[in-house]
C-alpha cells in the first residue's frame, strides 16, 4: 500500500512521516521532491515549480511503482500535491496500476502555516536558497488552504495543529486498517 501524506508546506508531513516510519519500520519513505530536485538540474521548470513538468509526474509514478514492486510492502509518501489535475494523474495512475493509495491531507489555518514556514530553516548554510524556498512556500499558503476544502472522497482530512504526531499517526493507521478490513 501507499500512504500519501498531503498538505501545505509546514503542515507536518515530515514529522508525521517520521512517526509512521517509527511504527512501520519496514516501510520505505519516498519523497517526490527529490525527483524534482534531480530533474530540474537537467530540465529547468519554466514556471519555477517542478510539478508543472509532465516528466516529474511520470517519474513520481514510476518511482513509486518500482519501490513498491522491488522494495516495499508499504510506501510512505510525504508530498504537497494540491493541483487537482496533477493529483488525479498521479494518484489515479497508481490506483489504476493496482496500488492501494491511502490519501491523507493535513489541514492547518493560514496563520499557523505562515508562522511555521517563517520559523523553519529550509536550506541550512545557504541563506539565498533558504529565502527563495521560504518565499515559494509562503506564496502557496492560500492555494494549499483552499485545497483542503476540495479533497476527493475517501481522503482522511486531519487538523495537524489539534493533534500531536502520535495522535496523527494513530488516526492514519486506524483509517488504513479500517479500509484494509473493508477490502
Amino acid at each position: 500500500m501507499i500512504i500519501w501524506l498531503n498538505g501545505a508546506f509546514g503542515s507536518g508531513k515530515t514529522t508525521l512521516t517520521e512517526e509512521l516510519h517509527r511504527r512501520l519500520p519496514e516501510a520505505v519513505i519516498f519523497d517526490p521532491e527529490h525527483v524534482g530536485y534531480v530533474l530540474t538540474q537537467a530540465v529547468p521548470a519554466p514556471t519555477g515549480d517542478f510539478q508543472d513538468l509532465p516528466s516529474w509526474r511520470h517519474l513520481v509514478i514510476e518511482h513509486a511503482l518500482t519501490l513498491r514492486r522491488f522494495h516495499a510492502t508499504t510506501l510512505i509518501v510525504p508530498m504537497t500535491l494540491v493541483n487537482r489535475q496533477y493529483f488525479d494523474e498521479i494518484i489515479g495512475t497508481l490506483r489504476e496500476a493496482g496500488e492501494k493509495v491511502h490519501h491523507v491531507f493535513l489541514d492547518l489555518p493560514a496563520d499557523i502555516l505562515e508562522s511555521r514556514i517563517r520559523a523553519h530553516v529550509i536550506c541550512p548554510g545557504d541563506p539565498e536558497r533558504d529565502e527563495s524556498s521560504r518565499q515559494f512556500r509562503l506564496k502557496n499558503i492560500a492555494r494549499c488552504v483552499a485545497a483542503a476544502k476540495e479533497q476527493p472522497e475517501g481522503t482522511l482530512l486531519l487538523r495537524s495543529d489539534l493533534m500531536d504526531p502520535s495522535q496523527l499517526a494513530d488516526a492514519v493507521l486506524t483509517a488504513v486498517e479500517a479500509k484494509v478490513r473493508r477490502a
